[in-house]
C-alpha cells in the first residue's frame, strides 16, 4: 500500500520533468557580445535553421571574459559569440575555451584564420572593425569647435566635458584603444595622453558601443568606439561624423569561442559551424550591423567603413591578447588615469 501510495506521489513529478530532460537536449546557452538587435537576430535565424533552443545573455567582451574565469570550475555558458578578439585570447590562454577546428576554416579570411592559429584553435575571427570617433556635427557647429581629425585633437580644452568613451576593464573595444595608443605612441607617452583625454571624459560606459549613441543623441559631443557602431547611427540619420584618426588606428578581430566544460556542446559546435557561413554573416547587416563578415563569399555591407581606406596600424594581437599584458595595462589605467581628479 504504502510503495503504491509512493508511487502514484512521485508520477506527476516524474512526469513534469520529463519534458525538461527532453528540452536540455536541444538546448544552447548564448553569451553575446554585439548589439542586443545582432544578437536577438542570430538566435531567430540559429532556431530557425536548427530547431535547437538558445538562451541568450548579452555583456560586453572583458564582462564575458569575467564571467568565464568565474564560472570556470562549473560553466554555465555553452558558447561565446562575438566582441573583441582580445578577451577571446586571453581566455583561450588560460584555458576557459574549447579547442576546434570547424570544417568552415577554409572558407574565411586570413586574418580569421590567423586568429584561430594564433590560439590554437580555441577561437577564430567571424567579423573585423577599425576604431576611431564620431562627433555631433550640431552641437560641434552650435559650440563654434573645428572638426576633430586626429587623436591629438581630442585633449584640447575645447573639448572638456564633451568626451564619451567605455571603461576599458569591461569594455573590450576600449581596452583596444588602450593597446592602439600604446602601439601608436609608445607606452609612456600613451598613457599622458590618456591622462590629458581624461580631463575631457564625460562619462566611462560600461558598454563600447553607448557612446556612438551618445554622439547619435547629442547627449556627448563626442563618443570613441569601433567605426562600423557610429554607422549605424549615421545609417538611421543622426547628425554624426565619423572619424579614421590622422596618426593611424588599431582594429578588432570579433570573435567566437566554445567554453570549456559547456554541457551543450554538439548545439555549441553546431552554432560555431553556421555561424560561419555567409548566410549567418549577412544577417549582420540586416540587424544594421555594419562590420566586415569573416567568411570570403559573404556580401560585405556597402555601409561598412572600407578596411583599405583607413590607415590600420600592424596591431600585436598575440602580445596584447595576453593575460598577463591585459592585466598590467588595466591595472595602470586604474592607477594612473581612472584614479586621477577631473
Amino acid at each position: 500500500m504504502r510503495k503504491s501510495w509512493l508511487m502514484r506521489a512521485a508520477l506527476p513529478a516524474l512526469l513534469y520533468a520529463l519534458p525538461f530532460a527532453a528540452a536540455a537536449q536541444g538546448e544552447l546557452v548564448l553569451y553575446c557580445t554585439p548589439q542586443e538587435e545582432w544578437c536577438r537576430a542570430v538566435v531567430v535565424a540559429f532556431e530557425k535553421a536548427t530547431g535547437v533552443k538558445v538562451l541568450m545573455t548579452r555583456k560586453s567582451s572583458g564582462e564575458f571574459y569575467a564571467q568565464l574565469k568565474a564560472e570556470a570550475a562549473n560553466p554555465r555558458g555553452d558558447i561565446w559569440w562575438g566582441g573583441t578578439g582580445d578577451p577571446h585570447l586571453q581566455a583561450a590562454e588560460e584555458g576557459l575555451t574549447e579547442p576546434y577546428k570547424s570544417p568552415k576554416l577554409a572558407e574565411l579570411q586570413t586574418w580569421a584564420v590567423r586568429q584561430a592559429e594564433q590560439s590554437k584553435y580555441r577561437t577564430v575571427g567571424v567579423y573585423a572593425g577599425a576604431l576611431g570617433y564620431s562627433f555631433n556635427t550640431e552641437q560641434l557647429k552650435k559650440k563654434g569647435i573645428a572638426e576633430p581629425k586626429c587623436w591629438s585633437d581630442l585633449t584640447k580644452p575645447e573639448f572638456k566635458d564633451e568626451i564619451q568613451v567605455a571603461n576599458p576593464n569591461s569594455s573590450g573595444t576600449s581596452y583596444t584603444m588602450l593597446a592602439t595608443l600604446v602601439q601608436i605612441m609608445g607606452e609612456d607617452k600613451a598613457f599622458e595622453y590618456l591622462k590629458a583625454l581624461h580631463k575631457n571624459i564625460n562619462q566611462y560606459t560600461k558598454s563600447g558601443a553607448a557612446p556612438a549613441r551618445a554622439a547619435a543623441t547629442g547627449e556627448s559631443m563626442v563618443g570613441i568606439t569601433f567605426l562600423h557602431d557610429a554607422v549605424t547611427h549615421a545609417v538611421a540619420g543622426a547628425p554624426v561624423k565619423i572619424v579614421a584618426p590622422c596618426e593611424g588606428t588599431g582594429y578588432e578581430i570579433g570573435s567566437m569561442s566554445l567554453i570549456k566544460g559547456a554541457k551543450n556542446m554538439e548545439n555549441a559546435k553546431k552554432w560555431y559551424d553556421w555561424a560561419l557561413t555567409p548566410e549567418a554573416q549577412a544577417i549582420g547587416a540586416q540587424a544594421k550591423a555594419y562590420q566586415v563578415p569573416s567568411n570570403k563569399s559573404a556580401v560585405v555591407p556597402k555601409e561598412a567603413p572600407k578596411l583599405s581606406d583607413i590607415k590600420l596600424i600592424d596591431y600585436d594581437f598575440a602580445k596584447y591578447g595576453s593575460s598577463a599584458e591585459r592585466t598590467r595595462l588595466l591595472t595602470k589605467w586604474d592607477k594612473e588615469v581612472y584614479a586621477l581628479p577631473k
